[in-house]
């Protein structure tokens, strides 16, 4: 190990610390000074604002051109008529599911980037995209089911049982389920599941362009039914994500310090995984497989955060929230009248920033 990999890890280590002492009732000296907390609070409050700028934007953005003054009116004041139905029926919706898919998947990004101690893992490893993606070409492929309302449960029951098959096999022996087997496993599983579907697209070629529009990731034509039915596990998820913070900041120095500071670290690797299952699983059974928002937004947030997961997982909740939303909207401008599916705007918008990160060689630490 050289000189610079040592300075990196005792830094790290440093910080992560700080945030444990501060939860550990430390002395006051160590804690973390209250100008960087206010100064945090007040960019979570402007990003939160501007969020809700964003937010309006995408009910005034769409394939018909409203003036927004029409828009603001029927937004409060519900008549019936056309424009009310495209704001309340169509946009308003499609707007509240882009938040809380955007804000489930970048929460789940930042809890298995902390569980896994990998600040470039995502969902993926533990097999809720290839669970979720299998079961959906099942659905159509096998069963002819077209219908987002419907094949959206084979999503989410893929997603869960995949999950916990991946969790039970990297659970089999005396170490139990280490952040590194649950990762191996999770990619073997997915590379099997990837296969499978393949084959099943391959026989059923006619059914071949309801599984692309799905797999492209995409908010269009979700209603109130699909962000009722999604809205549960998603806010279950967030909350387990919140308090999970200060446990994984004592499991991120290691499980026996973690230990002796009074953490559960079974417990606590148990609830992340629920809660990357929920948050994960009911945000690809509502959207799509959308990629780079899990990775992204809890890797560029832990640059400014620190490794302290108290402040990473509610920026990465608002910040995921606010890039897919975006995105949304200018899916939805590029080709107009054509739209373009929000996670093909998100690939062309991650996958250059990937790539910065890894020439500049700013690859946050945990």
């Amino acid at each position: 190990m050289t000189v610079t990999d040592t300075a990196a890890s005792a830094a790290t280590s440093a910080s992560a610390a700080d945030a444990i002492s501060a939860d550990t009732g430390a002395d006051d000296a160590s804690a973390r000074p209250p100008r960087v907390a206010l100064t945090r609070t007040l960019f979570l409050g402007g990003a939160a604002v501007l969020l809700a700028g964003v937010f309006l934007l995408s009910l005034w953005v769409g394939a018909r051109g409203i003036a927004f003054a029409e828009i603001w009116e029927a937004l409060w004041h519900a008549d019936g008529g056309e424009t009310s139905y495209i704001v309340h029926e169509m946009r308003l919706p499609r707007a509240g599911l882009a938040l809380l898919v955007g804000a489930a998947l970048g929460v789940a990004g930042a809890l298995i980037q902390a569980l896994t101690r990998n600040p470039l893992a995502d969902t993926g490893i533990l097999g809720v995209g290839a669970g979720a993606n299998v079961a959906v070409v099942v659905a159509i492929g096998l069963f002819g089911i077209t219908a987002i309302s419907q094949y959206m449960w084979f999503a989410f029951f893929g997603a869960v049982v995949v999950t916990v098959i991946v969790y039970a096999l990297g659970s089999i022996g005396a170490a139990g389920a280490t952040p590194v087997r649950l990762t191996l496993v999770g990619i073997a599983v997915g590379a099997v599941l990837g296969g499978f579907a393949s084959a099943i697209t391959m026989l059923h070629p006619t059914s071949f362009d309801d599984m692309l529009r799905w797999s492209a990731g995409s908010l269009a034509g979700r209603g109130w039914s699909t962000l009722a039915t999604v809205a549960i596990p998603i806010v279950i998820g967030l909350l387990i994500g919140a308090i999970a913070g200060r446990p994984l900041n004592a499991i991120s120095l290691g499980d026996d310090v973690a230990r002796s500071l009074g953490a559960n670290v079974m417990r606590t690797r148990v609830l992340v995984i629920i809660a990357v299952t929920l948050l994960a699983g009911a945000a690809t059974a509502a959207a799509g497989p959308i990629g780079f928002v899990g990775l992204m937004v809890p890797h560029v947030v832990r640059w400014f955060t620190g490794p302290d997961q108290r402040w990473i997982i509610p920026f990465s909740a608002v910040g995921a929230a606010l890039l897919l939303l975006a995105s949304d909207v200018v899916g939805r401008v590029i080709l107009a009248p054509q739209e373009l599916e929000v996670g093909i705007v998100t690939a062309f918008v991650g996958a250059p920033v990937l790539i910065i990160l890894a020439r500049r060689r700013k690859v946050s630490t945990l």
